[in-house]
């Protein structure tokens, strides 16, 4: 996949529904200064182009009785694989994020519990998978961010503009 253009109005219109999630498009374009049809097209094509890739709810485990959060390394069993391990992993619950990785592990898991007992039963329920042949895992303590793409967005806008304001090179001859 290649990078998408985007620019200071597009990263402008996302950090506006980040910080304001139900905010509507009459009312993010009369802040932005812009049009209305601006915005829609502009978070259609953002939309499209999977700049975007959902509008949801933020959800907070803990508020909802899973305070406990585990971050874990797995090995799995490589003659199963990683279709197999996705395949009985996902049916988890408590397995908000599953990575493929390279490295010491071969996926890495971000688990929620209810308490550090329960967080025993996801690994237990994990083990009996047999596709799983050992974990390591660290419990959160504090989570001090999490999904920080703002910031990426950002230096992608600025990039794009300083590309479009560059001099155009010229051919060779």
């Amino acid at each position: 996949m290649s990078p998408q253009r985007v620019d200071a109005l597009d990263y402008s219109i996302v950090k506006l529904y980040t910080d304001e999630p139900g905010i509507s498009v009459v009312e993010a374009a009369k802040r932005l200064g812009v049009a209305r049809p601006t915005v829609q097209a502009r978070l259609n094509r953002m939309h499209e182009t999977g700049v975007i890739t959902r509008f949801e709810p933020t959800l907070d485990a803990a508020a909802l009785g899973f305070p406990v959060t585990a971050i874990c390394h797995v090995e799995i069993d490589q003659d199963l694989g990683h279709a197999t391990a996705l395949e009985w992993l996902q049916q988890i619950p408590e397995i908000l994020d599953m990575y493929t990785t390279s490295g010491d592990s071969d996926i890495v898991l971000r688990i929620v519990a209810r308490s550090n007992r329960d967080l025993q039963r996801v690994f237990d329920t994990m083990m009996r998978t047999k596709v799983v042949k050992r974990t390591r895992s660290s419990i959160v303590l504090t989570t001090q961010f999490e999904n920080r793409i703002l910031p990426v967005f950002e230096v992608a806008a600025a990039d794009s503009a300083s590309a479009a304001s560059a001099p155009a090179k010229r051919p060779l001859r």
